[in-house]
């Protein structure tokens, strides 16, 4: 057994009821921000997240994780939590045995009705204990990079008279905010065969149910047929101001999470090129700033159609 392996059992020995039995230990790929091991265990199988350092400059409050997880949960669509230790900094979840999906699998086309059923589903499950908005992240973000010296993308801060300008569109018609994930890139959707399941809360909070589509359209980097898709599965009609909505909530994404890859460029221990992910969502954004749609874009989210 490799030192790792061990430091491991080191970890999951710090909960009780899996303290002195038989398991077994395996580190998941896939995250960016937490450990994840999945432990095979006399009782089932679980997923013990583990907490890395520099989650605080990312704005991630793990007591906060813990009660939307539980909310989740409780909504039908989250895993159940099965355990909280906070100054470990481990929360443990029942394993959810299916595929985790792809950025091919969303683009394939064949799973939106699905994922727009369970992300409705989220939706109207029980009020997180956080909100989340980008418009509020987005510049606590520039000023953790700005101060400690971190890497900023060429351009980055012409792009704030264009931020204010979908900020205030968005004003005209304010939404009513829902208890979001905000993170659904295709990795946290594990689909069972039955049901489509939403996991990792790190980020999760009160928010625009528009910003929940925009984002998962911006990080599986689907078209624009699938967005209008996306986005009518989920209200039941095609709107084009939801849309637009979305779609500028997904600029707003990629503009506020390059940011995101910078701090985890300069102190994730991660073994990943966190600044070439933060450039591909900048490339994106800019060209959709400086694109022929995007004034737009302002009209029809400022509109009621």
């Amino acid at each position: 057994m490799g030192g790792r392996q061990v430091a491991w059992h080191d970890v999951v020995d710090k909960i009780d009821w899996l303290r002195g039995t038989s398991y077994d230990v395996e580190e998941l790929t896939g995250g960016l921000t937490n450990v994840n091991l999945k432990v095979t265990h006399p009782g089932g199988v679980c997923v013990v997240r583990v907490a890395q350092p520099g989650s605080d400059l990312l704005a991630i409050d793990h007591d906060h994780e813990h009660h939307n997880s539980v909310a989740a949960a409780e909504a039908g669509v989250g895993a159940p939590v099965l355990d909280y230790l906070p100054d470990a900094g481990l929360m443990v979840v029942e394993y959810i045995d299916g595929r985790t999906f792809t950025d091919s699998d969303l683009r394939s086309g064949e799973h939106l009705d699905r994922v727009a059923a369970a992300v409705r589903k989220l939706h109207s499950g029980p009020r997180f204990s956080s909100d989340f908005d980008m418009f509020a992240l987005q510049p606590a973000y520039l000023e953790v990079v700005r101060e400690r010296g971190f890497r900023l993308p060429e351009r980055y801060l012409d792009f704030a008279p264009q931020v204010e300008r979908i900020r205030r569109a968005f004003a005209v018609r304010e939404e009513p905010t829902v208890p979001c994930n905000n993170d659904l890139l295709a990795g946290n959707l594990i689909d069972d065969g039955e049901k489509i399941w939403l996991i990792d809360y790190e980020y999760s909070g009160n928010n625009e149910a528009t910003f929940e589509l925009g984002n998962l359209w911006s990080e599986a980097g689907l078209s624009l047929d699938q967005l209008d898709e996306l986005v009518a599965a989920y209200d039941g009609a095609l709107h084009r101001h939801r849309v637009a909505r979305a779609r500028l909530w997904g600029l707003m994404s990629k503009y506020g999470w390059t940011l995101w890859g910078s701090i985890q460029d300069a102190v994730s221990t991660f073994d990943f090129d966190f600044w070439e992910w933060a450039m591909e969502k900048y490339d994106r954004a800019v060209a959709e700033f400086d694109g022929p749609d995007f004034d737009r874009l302002l009209d029809e989210a400022a509109g009621d159609e």
